[in-house]
């Protein structure tokens, strides 16, 4: 189902697929890291206003389904989530301090998820 947002100046239907790892590609993500991983998602994701639909947590990667205001931007989303959530962590779980000099890696992968093919965003245009 299509669900549209707006704010004052935009009307947007932005999805993005996301994917990071911890540094090194550390299975560290794992019961009961993972489970707090997905609440301070959670938690911080309210807090930015950006939707997430769906997580999933592997020891060595995490995909997230977000929506987020183009305004606001993915990169700033991403950068908040991926820093919230390591500062945390690293407190809550000290083993996290020691065996990796930072939870995630500085990258990150980024695709949209479209409800428009771009086929037929070219024939729109071209119409």
């Amino acid at each position: 189902m299509r669900t549209v947002q707006s704010n004052r100046n935009v009307v947007y239907d932005c999805k993005y697929h996301i994917v990071f790892c911890p540094k090194y590609r550390r299975k560290v993500l794992v019961p009961p890291v993972s489970d707090r991983l997905k609440e301070l998602f959670m938690e911080k994701a309210r807090e930015l206003e950006v939707t997430i639909s769906s997580m999933e947590i592997m020891p060595d990667h995490v995909h997230l389904l977000i929506q987020c205001d183009p305004q606001f931007g993915i990169h700033r989303a991403v950068k908040h989530l991926k820093g919230f959530t390591s500062r945390v962590l690293r407190q809550e779980f000290p083993h996290l301090k020691s065996r990796i000099p930072s939870l995630w890696t500085n990258s990150y992968f980024v695709a949209t998820v479209g409800t428009v093919t771009l086929e037929v965003v070219n024939q729109y245009m071209e119409t």
